[in-house]
């Protein structure tokens, strides 16, 4: 990727980029966004993972749009497939879906050299009342988050908000994995933690653009990496679930790039 020397840089080395380009932000993450509303009537029992991320391919190429994860760090594919236990980074392929399972699926685009990065859950055939549960949470904790984002506000809060609510669920936080930065750049500072310190970390400015996508566990917060290098999951194999925007800070609070047209992003479409 080039690096991207648009706007000026904070002493944190994060970019601010100016007014102009939230409509490029806007137009890449409407197209993420999109694609992921049509994913929901692929995702059914019997369905395999590499079929999803088939159809993933083949939309962003219909929209003349490039796939920023096909090439990254020699990762071949559209989307990152999460499933059950799987925290992030699940590789598609050959694996059917069965009943119940639930599944995170992340998409990357790049519209006119800007990037939009989303994922939002999904559910094959019949939800189970604990992972419905899970489900609502990592969703709400990822709205709390945004709520969060208004300038003189911290990264730390951003983080706060979501760990005291996860906590206070009695699930974890991963702190493995976590947010970052992007606009022209897929991953750019800074990192955006999902728990932490409210007041600490660098101050929210206008400008700003990054993702934040919490991954919420049923039970401990600790991840290992499968063999492939790619796979993370839960350690006690317990259940997590994932939900991410990208967002930039407005002059009184943050722009959602990313949001659902047809309302979807929710599994239960709420």
């Amino acid at each position: 990727m080039n690096e991207d020397t648009r706007g000026r840089l904070t002493r944190d080395g994060i970019r601010i980029y100016s007014e102009a380009d939230y409509a490029g932000m806007h137009k890449a993450g409407a197209l993420a966004a999109q694609i992921l509303d049509e994913v929901a009537e692929h995702v059914f029992v019997g369905q395999t993972t590499g079929a999803i991320d088939a159809f993933i391919q083949r939309r962003v190429e219909e929209e003349n749009a490039v796939s920023a994860t096909i090439g990254y760090k020699g990762y071949q594919h559209a989307s990152c497939i999460s499933i059950n236990h799987v925290v992030c980074h699940g590789i598609p392929g050959e694996k059917k879906l069965k009943d119940g399972d639930i599944l995170n699926i992340d998409v990357t685009v790049i519209v006119d050299g800007w990037f939009g990065d989303t994922s939002r859950m999904y559910v094959a055939g019949k939800l189970s009342r604990k992972a419905e549960r899970l489900i609502q949470v990592t969703h709400d904790a990822l709205m709390l988050g945004i709520e969060s984002v208004k300038p003189g506000n911290t990264f730390g809060d951003i983080g706060h908000a979501i760990q005291t609510y996860a906590e206070g669920q009695r699930m974890s936080v991963v702190r493995d994995f976590c947010g970052h930065g992007l606009g022209r750049v897929f991953h750019a500072p800074p990192n955006v933690l999902h728990y932490g310190r409210a007041g600490t970390g660098p101050v929210l400015e206008e400008g700003m653009f990054f993702t934040i996508e919490p991954m919420i566990n049923l039970g401990r917060p600790e991840t290992k990496v499968l063999s492939d290098d790619w796979t993370a999951v839960t350690r006690d194999k317990s259940l997590s679930a994932q939900f991410e925007h990208s967002v930039g800070v407005t002059s009184d609070g943050v722009e959602i790039f990313t949001l659902s047209p047809s309302g979807k992003f929710h599994p239960t479409y709420g």
